[in-house]
């Protein structure tokens, strides 16, 4: 059973495919040994990073978010000091707290392992998890992927391998395998929609908006009370990142690039003359005169702060992945800081309208890096970003349905080549880029009247077709574009 809710989830930085995902199937792998009464017998643990996961793992930290997961930690709860420092606590104990409950033996630099020749077909992001008894016989092995945007999947543990960069034999990959029915919304829900093409009919047909027809579904699958609470939480969570983000004190981020923190020096030259972060700011006196006159400074300023927080490890929002997750928050504080009439019920029915789009990119695309390149990301969230902007103001369906499909069609193509295998170059700035060319989408549609020649479906899968054009080394493996061609100092 789908939720849009599960678009949008409380997460650590940097990545939702590899620190997100991983921990979160660390974590499941521990909860299983538990539910079996393995747990308490197993003397050593091994993790195996395969694909892009063991290429671009440690700019990540992918294994020391295996390393929290195999610790019980999840995403939403786990201590992010800890998290930026297990290794070195690892390693100066020599053990592991499995599950938070069973000490073992732990060689960190042995037991996770960054297997970089093979990967596994079905996906570039895959992991094996192995568990042995004190006589080193293996207790239970599972194969897992992270699928993007922190969703997980269980695979085989006789899930065939290929080479690093071998392209997988037809029908090898979940792509190929399945029809999307895996991501689907519960038997329950009043307006089933596959495609962009149904939600459209389902509007024409009941005369309902987008965000009523997903507000519908959410509220037959649990109380209304809850789904408002929940949007309005996941609000506030990026409001606050935004606010982190321009008062950090840590200037440079880690990893090696020397890269700066720009965010708050922005705010500070920025503020002095109207602070946009201040509910009191002056707003336009109609919602098109927003749209004319929006400061893409402030727009950059969001961003930026919410990417640079989501690069140094940080609490953020996945929206819909960690890569990408300044656009959203950056064009709905743009809405609630310079639309007037802004509103709680405007963030809900922005958050209910991203979400189903988010949807759509779920369920017949992908929003991984790893399998389609940077198009699933910053391409998806520009796309859900515009389609809720729209929404709030005043769009119709088709013109939400306009918005989205020009968030995504003016970033097909776009590959995933962070330099050193950090999300900070071009990451960062790429998600400002995106945040004003979703709210230019919105432009563009609200001045028409909705007819498009390209629909939202088509662009979909015109992005998983190139996504799968795609050399592998552009998909999020720092083995060409800029991750090659900028010299690291």
């Amino acid at each position: 059973m789908f939720s849009v809710l599960e678009m949008f989830t409380v997460g650590v930085g940097p990545s939702s495919s590899h620190t997100v995902g991983p921990m979160c199937a660390a974590s499941a792998f521990v909860s299983s040994l538990r539910k079996s009464g393995v747990l308490g017998q197993v003397a050593r643990v091994r993790a195996v990073l395969y694909g892009s996961l063991s290429m671009t793992g440690m700019g990540h930290g992918t294994d020391r978010a295996v390393v929290a997961g195999l610790e019980g930690s999840m995403p939403e709860d786990v201590d992010i000091e800890h998290l930026l420092n297990i290794r070195q606590e690892c390693e100066q104990r020599g053990t592991l707290m499995l599950g938070g409950e069973q000490q073992i033996a732990f060689d960190y630099a042995h037991d996770v392992v960054f297997e970089m020749w093979q990967r596994l077909a079905a996906h570039p992001n895959g992991m094996r998890f192995q568990v042995f008894d004190a006589a080193g016989d293996v207790l239970d092995e599972q194969v897992w992927y992270s699928i993007g945007g922190g969703f997980i999947r269980l695979g085989g543990k006789d899930d065939p391998m290929i080479g690093i960069h071998e392209r997988p034999a037809k029908g090898m990959t979940f792509a190929e395998q399945e029809t999307g029915g895996q991501v689907d919304f519960g038997p329950e829900v009043p307006y089933h929609f596959s495609s962009c093409g149904e939600l459209m009919a389902v509007c024409e047909r009941t005369g309902l908006r987008v965000s009523e027809i997903v507000w519908a579904n959410e509220t037959a699958m649990r109380p209304a009370d809850e789904v408002r609470e929940r949007l309005l939480h996941i609000w506030h969570m990026m409001h606050g990142c935004i606010l982190a983000g321009c008062s950090s004190t840590k200037e440079i981020l880690a990893g090696g690039l020397e890269v700066r923190r720009r965010a708050p020096r922005m705010y500070q030259r920025l503020s002095p003359g109207s602070d946009a972060l201040r509910r009191d700011h002056h707003r336009g006196e109609a919602a098109l005169d927003a749209l004319e006159s929006s400061d893409a400074a402030w727009v950059n300023l969001f961003a930026l702060a919410v990417s640079e927080e989501n690069a140094g490890g940080g609490r953020i929002v996945t929206a819909p992945t960690n890569g990408a997750a300044g656009i959203i928050p950056a064009v709905l504080q743009y809405y609630w800081s310079f639309v007037d009439g802004a509103d709680e019920d405007g963030v809900v029915r922005f958050l209910l309208t991203a979400g189903a789009i988010g949807y759509l990119f779920k369920r017949n695309g992908s929003i991984s890096g790893a399998e389609v390149g940077c198009q699933g990301e910053v391409g998806s969230a520009c796309s859900m970003a515009a389609g809720g902007l729209c929404e709030v103001m005043g769009g119709t369906p088709r013109q939400v349905e306009n918005a989205a499909e020009i968030g995504i069609e003016h970033h097909l193509g776009l590959t995933c080549d962070p330099v050193g295998g950090l999300v900070q170059i071009p990451c960062i700035e790429r998600n400002a880029m995106a945040a004003n060319t979703a709210i230019n989408a919105v432009r563009m549609a609200m001045f028409g009247d909705g007819s498009h020649l390209v629909s939202l479906d088509q662009a979909i899968k015109t992005m998983m077709d190139t996504g799968a054009d795609m050399m592998s080394k552009y998909k999020e493996t720092s083995k060409g574009g800029l991750a090659v061609n900028v010299v690291e100092c």
